[in-house]
């Protein structure tokens, strides 16, 4: 056994302690926390605390220790938002920004509206969760204390949909999504039912409260449009389409990016998805909404034609990577949303530098490829008035930020 002291948690919310070999990593360990264990490499296994941290608390969950999907949860809400916080932070400081934090946002345990989750079948029947950490085993979502009722209360009718098409070898992965007509569910890894057994999905999918069932994002079955609100715009969103993951981080972010935009007039959305901000910022401004994906950008304009009047929404499919909006594109805009993947986006932000547009909305789910454009508009005049960290992944090591940059004339 080797015993050591944490002296900080890492990015993926391993316990770290500093030794003479180099560093050694604990998982679900806390600064300051005396711990032993077996080590193998760099990393300690069988984890016995011998003092525990004043931040560590008894994880409420009771698939805690068998499932990867909550990293901290066994710290304090206070620790974990400061944690959090630290890391936007240092990533910011690595650019040599330090920007004013405005407000931090945890949604609530219990909140997440959508999730992907893995089903195999046993001996017994089937089990659908989350994948243990670094393991190929699942834990059981039904008593998870992330996901909303409206998903754990499912798992059960997924279980039997597993047993029914999955095998003990492979996983049958699944996308479901709570909307405000019903749950929407994409499934890939398994075979497509057959027309002869539609009969039985159909029947199984309306006990379910599965509005719409959906096979590697083919629509199979649709009882009901799946549907979600931006602002006032009903959006049914393609098949596993992405949307914020949880309706409280969702309404922070755009509160966030309605206040980074305040008055200021015609706006591009880019990486823009089904219009989760183009809609909800529309009331006060024209939009234009840019996304790779035409069934996405298709959403966002259909649920607005769906509502004459007021201004007016545009949309274009276009690759931002590959070709983003150049500075002639942007000559019209006063304003831009942008809300990349987790690579961030280097050439549109730089396009966005070159431009005339002087007022940003960021939003970004990874704090060092936001630090790097960050970085890139600062340079280019632009002031980072304020950071929102917002926490829709509670108890994992994800962060979300919303960002507000300004530029004069």
């Amino acid at each position: 056994m080797t015993t050591v002291t944490i002296d900080r948690l890492g990015h993926l919310g391993d316990g770290i302690a500093a030794t003479a070999e180099g560093p050694v990593f604990a998982p679900r360990t806390l600064p300051g926390e005396v711990v032993r264990g077996s080590p193998e490499r760099d990393t300690l296994h069988d984890i016995k605390i011998d003092t525990p941290s004043d931040d560590r608390v008894k994880p409420p969950c009771p698939v805690y220790n068998t499932c990867g999907g909550c990293a901290v949860q066994h710290a304090s809400d206070a620790f974990v938002t400061d944690w959090k916080v630290g890391i936007v932070r240092e990533a910011l400081r690595a650019h040599a920004i330090d920007p004013q934090f405005r407000n931090v946002h945890t949604s609530p345990p219990a909140s997440r509206r959508r999730a992907k989750l893995s089903g195999r079948r046993t001996k017994s029947g089937a089990i659908v969760g989350f994948h243990g950490r670094g393991s190929h085993s699942l834990a059981d979502a039904s008593r998870c204390h992330v996901l909303s009722p409206d998903l754990t209360r499912v798992i059960p009718a997924l279980q039997e949909l597993v047993g029914k098409v999955g095998s003990r070898k492979a996983t049958v992965e699944m996308t479901v999504t709570a909307t405000q007509t019903g749950l929407d569910l994409d499934v890939t890894g398994a075979p497509p039912p057959e027309a002869a057994d539609l009969g039985w999905f159909a029947h199984w999918a309306r006990t379910s409260g599965i509005v719409r069932l959906s096979w590697a994002g083919e629509a199979v079955l649709e009882e009901a449009a799946p549907r979600v609100t931006f602002g006032e715009y009903p959006v049914t969103p393609p098949p596993g389409a992405f949307l914020q993951a949880t309706p409280d981080g969702e309404a922070a972010l755009v509160s966030a990016v309605q206040g980074a935009l305040g008055g200021v007039g015609k706006t591009v959305d880019l990486f823009g998805g089904c219009g989760t901000f183009a809609l909800s910022v529309l009331p006060d401004r024209d939009v234009h909404l840019v996304e790779g994906d035409a069934a996405l950008t298709t959403a966002a304009l259909d649920a607005w034609k769906a509502r004459s009047g007021g201004p007016i929404l545009t949309t274009e499919t276009r690759d931002l990577f590959r070709n983003p909006l150049d500075v002639d594109d942007l000559r019209t805009f006063e304003a831009a949303i942008i809300d990349p993947p987790r690579a961030g986006a280097a050439a549109q932000t730089q396009m966005l530098a070159d431009s005339a547009v002087h007022q940003i909305a960021s939003v970004s789910c990874n704090p060092v490829t936001f630090a790097r454009d960050a970085r890139a508009l600062i340079d280019a005049g632009f002031t980072l008035d304020w950071v929102d960290v917002v926490d829709q992944f509670r108890w994992s090591t994800h962060v979300e930020l919303a960002a507000s940059f300004r530029r004069d004339g």
